[in-house]
């Protein structure tokens, strides 16, 4: 199993180094034969654990199970942890600079992740030995069942996009909710792994060994007490766990609600805005209603003290999905992509398209019929 470890995560660094610096690796294909190595790995290693298999050789039955070990192991960490690898890739934007507070708060993000993953599962391991092998082996199969069932719904995903088996609206039906609903195969494994560290931890609260002395009957509390704490790291991780794929993703996901309206005025084919509404550095969204109805959106901010941003509340990319403002940057709401404020009101990249505009004393004059032209956007 250690060799299994070992050569899983050394081949996934290869791989991901291949994915990132070339276009020799096709993924797809790539996943499809990993698969299928691991899921004749774990049917072997159903019926092995079951007695099923079972040569009459020990030393036969032994390398078997050994080379069943390593083939499981290495083929589920070469199919998962190559993504993982490449995600810090994913950190910085074109333009931007690894050698920012973003950056670093992501990548702390990132290793503190990986740092839960490995005690975790650290912690379950130890959790395990302290219990019975029919138990560990009960509630393994079943773990691993419902990946194995994941990870059939993938297979045949990817066998239907390649045409390698006609496409069923039956089988289609079946596999789309599995699609859709991958986090539900976690919570299974979290829900029949946390017997482990329960059941040990009711197991701890009255030891059964026998001591013939004091030092011996000390000894034998400080292991239960170990076991619970083991028991303790394990129970954390996976509140962790529930609560980053819950409460925290549909706080980082949540939508942002753009900034009411502010007034302005309509003077024949002009609108006027004065320039003291507008003059504090902060984003300002306006609406103008067009000939057919259409609701257009542009936005104006100060830029420094002889210029203004002022652009639609669209781009040529992403669309009218509009932008906010975020500590005092202006942020595209699709793409998340945050916008050079003294660029604003030029063409290029995510920017907000171009809207021109005239200062007269005091006022800031925009011509409705470059609103007009530009309502198709927004329709």
């Amino acid at each position: 199993m250690l060799w299994g470890f070992g050569a899983g995560i050394a081949a996934a660094f290869v791989l991901a180094a291949l994915e990132f610096s070339t276009a020799l690796i096709n993924r797809e294909f790539f996943n499809m034969g990993i698969l299928s190595v691991a899921l004749l790995a774990e049917i072997i290693f159903f019926l092995l654990a079951w007695g099923v298999l079972a040569p009459k050789a020990p030393v036969f039955h032994e390398r078997i199970w050994n080379g069943i070990n390593f083939l499981m192991l290495m083929a589920l960490l070469l199919y998962c942890l190559p993504d993982i690898l490449l995600y810090p890739t994913e950190f910085v934007m074109a333009g931007e600079s690894v050698f920012s507070t973003d950056f670093l708060f992501k990548l702390i993000g990132y290793l503190g992740g990986l740092f839960l993953i490995v005690l975790t599962g650290f912690a379950l391991s130890k959790v395990g030995r302290s219990l019975s092998f029919q138990l560990v082996r009960i509630l393994l199969t079943a773990g691993l069942a419902i990946q194995l069932a994941n990870q059939m719904a993938m297979m045949v995903q990817l066998l239907l996009a390649r045409r390698i088996i006609p496409m069923s609206k039956g089988l289609f039906a079946l596999i789309k909710p599995v699609i859709n609903h991958q986090e539900y195969f976690l919570y299974g494994v979290l829900a029949v792994t946390v017997a482990l560290p329960l059941v040990l931890w009711r197991k701890s609260l009255n030891p059964q060994e026998t001591y013939a002395n004091p030092a011996q009957h000390r000894k034998i509390r400080a292991a239960a007490r170990r076991q619970r704490r083991w028991c303790t790291v394990v129970l954390a991780g996976y509140v962790l766990a529930v609560l980053n794929l819950t409460v925290v993703k549909a706080y980082e996901e949540r939508e942002v609600v753009l900034s009411p309206a502010e007034p302005m005025t309509i003077s024949g084919q002009e609108i006027l805005i004065p320039l003291e509404n507008i003059s504090d550095g902060h984003l300002h969204r306006f609406v103008y209603t067009a000939s057919d109805g259409t609701e257009v959106r542009f936005i104006v901010i100060k830029k420094n003290e002889a210029a203004f941003g002022v652009g639609l509340d669209a781009c040529d990319i992403c669309g009218p999905t509009g932008y906010y403002e975020r500590d005092d940057e202006v942020v595209c709401k699709l793409c998340d992509v945050v916008m050079n404020i003294s660029t604003i009101g030029f063409k290029g990249g995510c920017n907000p398209v171009p809207l021109a505009y005239t200062l007269r004393g005091g006022t800031m004059v925009i011509q409705t019929q470059n609103l007009e032209n530009e309502k198709n956007r927004f329709q």
